[in-house]
């Protein structure tokens, strides 16, 4: 009777048909552990193996909708640009709000990394969705406020939030994702990225159908972005939060915040901070000067900035798919071979944004830079941890606070150019360029250090 089991058990893999086998045989007297051959027991431990398996690619389904709560931060852009017409701001006022969003970065990635210590990665990453959903809350009750400079007030407090929750969910979830995949981890990072970068894709064109539509729901025009992610946010915290995750303890001591920064003495975890840092500030750097350079080369009398914000849904678009095959090809490829070729393909952007003045020019460098990038966080990032896994959490912290790249690049850009201006350059953009490029030399010099 129990080899008739056990074929079917092997032919057919349906988790109704695997579980009963496993709780017959546990229950079952005659099929007591102490008396199973060596046949019975590869069978138990193939039909646990299969189990496990199952239930962790199950798990993966609520975080990976965390991973789209974690693409909310690239709101800001879209959000940005309707704040300034609302609100008459300047555009330092505007892009201070980027700013405000990435600085947080900085305060919070190394103590999310401690506080992981304390009470586990998946509590973490759920304290992360819960403040990022009521940072896309509170924008929903603006209207209430009695002046425009408290409605700019509940805003700085709304991106705030959105930064801090970032900061922590980016911090907890890849390493939440180390227990889930014991194999092809930069591959499901990519994945994740993946989805992420559908929330980054989608949240201006949800933006700009908010503002043009002619029946705006609620009256909230733009505002609609908010609440649409709010109630994605509640999916992914009661989904989570029912999900069990059976989490690795953590051994010996844990560490505090002077150790998780001497871990930068490692020369792999040094040069992978960098390379995260460049990664970031490459990314935000792309969005904000894309249409500026594009108005520069090709736009003539009476043009606008506006009318080439298409470059930023360009970027998103080629860095949407670029995670999405580079999951893909990431199981196929060597990882090295992977990095060589997809950081070989931003410094051709980098020499089209220098140099390009046609349109195609443009748009190819635009979509290489896109496609590029989209997969160098998940590769540099990985590499950080498989160095040192016995301190994933203070590691992802070390690694999340380079984030804080994205605020870095953007000054340096913004000095460039406005010193090109100073001294009369045709085009000063190209300098903001170079800024961006002097990343792209950085992560090519990366390349040997990716392990195969």
């Amino acid at each position: 009777m129990y080899q008739i089991l056990q074929k079917c058990c092997m032919i057919h893999f349906c988790n109704p048909m695997k579980h009963y086998l496993y709780h017959l045989c546990c229950i079952n007297n005659n099929f007591a552990a102490e008396n199973f051959s060596n046949n019975q027991l590869i069978t138990k431990k193939f039909i646990l193996k299969m189990s496990n398996s199952n239930s962790s690619k199950l798990t993966l389904i609520p975080v990976m909708i965390a991973f789209f709560t974690m693409g909310f931060v690239d709101l800001v852009g879209a959000v940005s640009n309707n704040m300034q017409e609302d609100f008459g701001l300047s555009d330092s006022a505007a892009n201070f709000f980027p700013s405000l969003v990435f600085f947080w970065f900085l305060i919070f990635s190394v103590p999310t990394g401690m506080l992981m210590n304390k009470i586990g990665r998946k509590k973490t990453v759920l304290l992360s969705i819960i403040i990022t959903t009521l940072a896309v809350f509170l924008p929903l009750f603006d209207s209430f406020m009695p002046t425009k400079e408290s409605q700019l007030w509940l805003m700085y407090i709304s991106f705030s939030l959105l930064g801090i929750g970032n900061a922590i969910m980016q911090t907890s979830i890849n390493p939440l994702v180390t227990m889930l995949v014991k194999g092809h981890l930069a591959s499901t990072l990519t994945f994740g990225q993946f989805v992420k970068a559908i929330a980054s894709f989608i949240a201006p064109l949800i933006a700009a159908w908010g503002a043009t539509t002619t029946a705006p729901i609620f009256g909230l025009s733009w505002r609609i972005l908010f609440l649409l992610f709010f109630v994605v946010g509640m999916i992914a915290t009661l989904w989570l939060g029912m999900t069990s995750i059976e989490e690795e303890p953590i051994e010996g001591k844990a560490s505090g915040f002077v150790d998780c920064l001497k871990m930068l003495g490692s020369p792999i975890i040094l040069l992978s901070f960098i390379g995260i840092m460049c990664h970031v500030g490459i990314d935000v750097g792309t969005n904000a000067v894309a249409p500026k350079i594009l108005l520069e080369r090709l736009g003539g009398e009476g043009d606008s900035l506006s009318q080439f914000e298409y470059a930023t849904s360009l970027y998103f678009a080629f860095r949407t798919l670029g995670c999405f095959t580079g999951s893909i090809l990431m199981r196929k490829l060597n990882i090295r071979t992977f990095f060589t070729i997809i950081v070989l393909m931003m410094a051709l952007s980098m020499i089209g944004f220098v140099f390009g003045t046609e349109k195609w020019e443009l748009w190819a460098a635009i979509a290489l830079v896109g496609y590029g990038n989209s997969n160098v966080f998940s590769i540099v990032f990985s590499q950080a941890m498989l160095s040192a896994p016995e301190k994933k959490n203070e590691v992802s912290g070390l690694m999340i606070m380079g984030l804080f790249g994205g605020t870095v690049f953007p000054l340096f850009m913004g000095f460039a150019s406005d010193a090109a201006k100073a001294a009369g350059s045709q085009y000063p953009q190209i300098w903001a360029a170079v800024v961006m490029a002097v990343g792209v030399i950085y992560l090519l010099s990366y390349i040997p250090k990716v392990k195969q």
